[in-house]
């Protein structure tokens, strides 16, 4: 059954980016959208609104709603405030840890693996993204859980375009090993581990050229 709600139109197509499916600077039109997903356009300009606030889709003028074309310049400001966020949250969160959230994080990680080893692109992509935000929630941050939010849609839009390879890699490993420095109750070695994280899926980007031009949009969402 083909989704029906904004949220789930929303995933639909922020995953489509993420797959590099959906390449940046393609059009997202309208009528083509309410007719590929069965709802209204009004539902439609719902969700174009929603991608928009997340970064994910731009207005233009005489061509309405597109994805977005990140530079390279504002690839490297996103990993740079990334890096910033995401050792604050690991401050916030590593008095609020508990037996519990570790093995709900350590379980996470173990469906990490497994998509992985199936080479489930689209799991690999959710749960990826999906173990930061788990952080920021369980730190009881909401302002730092909604920055990165829009961090982590930000980083899928970033990486689709510029990604080096087809395979996306925010791996178990280096989540695993950064949880057990949590688990230790070393900040400054978890510190060292996210950051040495997020510099290897930024080195793995290649910042210079151009994006590829996308396909057809009905090919890339369903």
């Amino acid at each position: 059954m083909a989704p029906t709600t904004v949220d789930e139109i929303a995933e639909r197509i922020w995953l489509s980016i993420a797959e590099r499916r959906l390449r940046p600077g393609m059009r997202l039109k309208e009528a083509e959208l309410a007719e590929i997903f069965g709802v209204s356009r009004a539902r439609i300009r719902q969700v174009l609104t929603a991608l928009e606030r997340d970064g994910l889709v731009k207005t233009e003028a005489n061509k309405g709603a597109i994805v977005a074309e990140p530079s390279a310049e504002e690839a490297r400001d996103i990993f740079h405030i990334r890096r910033e966020v995401e050792q604050r949250v690991l401050a916030r969160l590593i008095g609020h840890l508990d037996a519990e959230k570790l093995l709900d994080l350590f379980a996470h990680v173990a469906k990490e693996r497994v998509a992985n080893a199936t080479n489930d692109q689209r799991e690999i992509i959710k749960l990826s993204g999906g173990f930061h935000l788990m952080l920021a929630e369980m730190a009881g941050a909401d302002f730092l859980w909604g920055m990165m939010r829009d961090l982590v849609s930000r980083t899928s839009l970033i990486t689709a375009a510029f990604r080096d390879s087809d395979k996306y890699n925010c791996g178990p490993d280096e989540h695993e090993e950064l949880l057990m420095h949590l688990k230790n109750g070393d900040l400054q070695k978890a510190q060292h581990a996210m950051v040495h994280h997020l510099e290897h899926v930024e080195n793995e980007l290649k910042l210079s050229g151009n994006p590829e031009l996308a396909r057809s949009l009905k090919d890339a969402l369903l």
